[in-house]
């Protein structure tokens, strides 16, 4: 379930996205009737609307996802707020100067804030934060835990060149569709080949 909440604003961005890329007219429209005062000079082309309204669309999801757990005062993770940062920054600015370029490279930023945040706790405060996060779920040796959180950091610095590198020689389209392919197959994926390697090595927890 938790998965699906986090999940909500890049569904959003792709779906609203891809229905821009059939109605560029009437996200035209839309964008310069409830969004033309944060976008530059208050019009926008039809060819830029489709992006432009995934990327107002998604803040506002953002906004309220945030919004949602501070009124049940339930726990913001400390990746959901820097995701939301993020967002707040780069979506912002495509919307201002209506530029691509700064949600195109929202992802890579933050797949290496992610990084940084593991490489920073490994390296300089000598914490391995999967082994935080699991410890006392699964047993592992500390060994193991240490090749887990390199494994997440090659992965981070991995997917965030991977992704600029779509985004700047591909079309927006197909971007797009990688973007969401991340999410909801590429780390999937990533997470149950690293746990069928990890099983021969879990050991269930003292009683």
């Amino acid at each position: 379930m938790k998965f699906l909440f986090d999940m909500f604003p890049v569904v959003l961005f792709f779906v609203t996205f891809k229905w821009g890329e059939k109605n560029p007219a009437t996200a035209q429209s839309l964008v310069s009737y409830y969004f033309s005062g944060i976008v530059s000079g208050g019009v926008t082309t039809a060819e830029l609307a489709p992006i432009l309204l995934a990327t107002a669309l998604t803040l506002v999801a953002s906004i309220c996802q945030i919004g949602y757990l501070l009124i049940r005062r339930k726990k913001v993770d400390a990746m959901l707020w820097i995701s939301f940062i993020i967002i707040m920054v780069f979506g912002g600015a495509t919307l201002y100067f209506q530029s691509e370029a700064f949600i195109k490279w929202k992802p890579t930023v933050l797949y290496w804030c992610y990084f940084g945040a593991f490489a920073l706790a490994q390296f300089i405060f000598k914490k391995n934060l999967i082994q935080m996060a699991m410890g006392e779920q699964i047993k592992l040796p500390e060994l193991i835990w240490t090749r887990l959180s390199y494994a997440w950091m090659l992965f981070f610095l991995l997917m965030g060149f991977v992704n600029l590198y779509v985004a700047f020689n591909f079309s927006t389209d197909t971007w797009a569709n990688f973007k969401l392919l991340a999410v909801v197959a590429i780390m999937p994926a990533f997470v149950i080949i690293q746990s069928l390697f990890l099983a021969k090595y879990m050991e269930e927890p003292a009683q």
